[in-house]
């Protein structure tokens, strides 16, 4: 399947078994109702699936980041609803605020093939964040022996959790879903396998928060962008004054070591050439502003600069349609305010009409893609945002590592 062989829900034999199913159910709400079922739709197919083959489907989730135990602001109640609706068949919600219950346990014992059980937020748990035994092992025994495991949530697999790492030490029979094998097939490959040239684009707001990003994608990419607050950092580790634009003083010199590796591995590291710069960042931050385009070495004292100007956008958009592989994380600038979105644009439109493999590396890109509208036209949107970093920066993530290999 992936670089990684590790098995996948077709590799499972599931028929009469209890299949307990790590998904990403951590979906926005307003009062009660879910704002967003993204993440809902994304689980279907390897739901389906289970379904299908016969499957007795215990599904987990965690939902934000309930600080006190249970709160009912945090109960997966409605996610249960709507994965019903969706799925046209009931789904039962077992509500027990220590999620495995006399409640999930009536439920799971009643369940007969193909029914879906779900349960109450995993994080209601204090142990599932510390990854302590006793919860695991609770998740294991709610399913019983002969069971199976399967993880389908990217976004919570660079943590060890309970039900994303630790129920492992006590079901042998595990895999990986749909969605979690679509990520490490796109974004794994992608950065570890590349069809060449390989460009990868940087961007958002903190240099500090993409240093080990930047140094391991220096020792796989042939050109590396970097855009976004971080590039002012860059731009005055290389002497150029940046005026009160944002910049990192404690990483100058890591910027300068930065320059100095891509130069000595023959990378094109390409910065901005030209800035959009304002008096001051936008307050609130759609709020109209009027911005004039200047030179990035020639940015005034009294001005910052908030996106890439024209000619960047140029320069980035001739970088990537030379690519056949192509990763991006992070905005080219405040893509929130209508008038600061331009480079991200560019560079959404660029990636759109590149002939390549094209990843979107979760968080703020993947929301830009998505409000540019330009999300049907990329490869591979990622669904993790703190995963798709760590696995960017080459770390191995602990809920992909516990799954047993093909």
């Amino acid at each position: 399947m992936s670089s990684l062989g590790k098995k996948t829900v077709e590799d499972l034999v599931v028929k009469g078994k209890n299949v307990l199913v790590r998904c990403d159910f951590n979906v926005p709400m307003k009062d009660g109702v879910i704002t967003n079922d993204n993440r809902i739709v994304a689980a279907l197919p390897t739901i389906k699936k289970l379904i299908e083959n016969g499957g007795r489907l215990v599904l987990c989730s965690h939902l934000g980041k309930p600080k006190n135990g249970p709160e009912a602001k945090f109960s997966l109640a409605p996610v249960a609803v709507r994965l019903g609706e969706l799925l046209g068949k009931e789904v039962v919600f077992a509500d027990d605020d220590n999620v495995t219950g006399e409640n999930a346990k009536a439920a799971v014992a009643a369940m007969k093939d193909g029914d879906v059980v779900l349960l109450q937020n995993t994080r209601f748990r204090k142990e599932e964040t510390k990854n302590l035994p006793e919860f695991s092992k609770d998740l294991a025994d709610l399913v019983g022996e002969n069971s199976a495991y399967v993880n389908d949530a990217f976004g919570s697999a660079h943590r060890a959790h309970c039900s994303t790492a630790g129920v492992t030490e006590y079901i042998k029979d595990t895999a990986v879903g749909y969605l979690m094998e679509k990520e490490i097939r796109y974004l794994g490959n992608a950065v570890n396998d590349p069809v060449r040239p390989f460009v990868a684009i940087l961007g958002g707001a903190k240099v500090a928060d993409k240093l080990n990003v930047i140094e391991n994608l220096l020792n796989k990419v042939d050109t590396l962008i970097i855009g976004g607050g971080m590039a002012y950092t860059f731009l005055k580790a290389q002497g150029n004054e940046v005026g009160t634009s944002l910049v990192d003083n404690e990483k100058i010199e890591y910027c300068k070591q930065m320059l100095a590796k891509a130069e000595a591995k023959g990378v094109k590291l390409l910065l901005p050439v030209d800035t959009a710069v304002a008096a001051a960042f936008p307050d609130p931050i759609d709020a109209e502003i009027s911005v004039e385009y200047v030179a990035s070495n020639e940015i005034p004292a009294d001005k910052m600069g908030l996106d890439i100007g024209p000619k960047t956008m140029e320069l980035f958009a001739e970088a990537v349609k030379a690519a056949k592989t192509v990763v991006w994380n992070g905005p080219m600038g405040v893509f929130e305010n209508p008038v600061l979105a331009a480079g991200t644009l560019a560079v959404a439109k660029a990636m759109a009409e590149a002939d390549a493999t094209t990843v979107i590396g979760g968080g703020d890109s993947a929301a830009a893609v998505m409000q540019l509208g330009y999300a049907d036209k990329m490869t591979h949107i990622s669904t993790g945002g703190g995963a798709s970093l760590e696995y960017l920066e080459g770390k191995v993530l602990p809920g992909i590592d516990c799954i047993a290999n093909a």
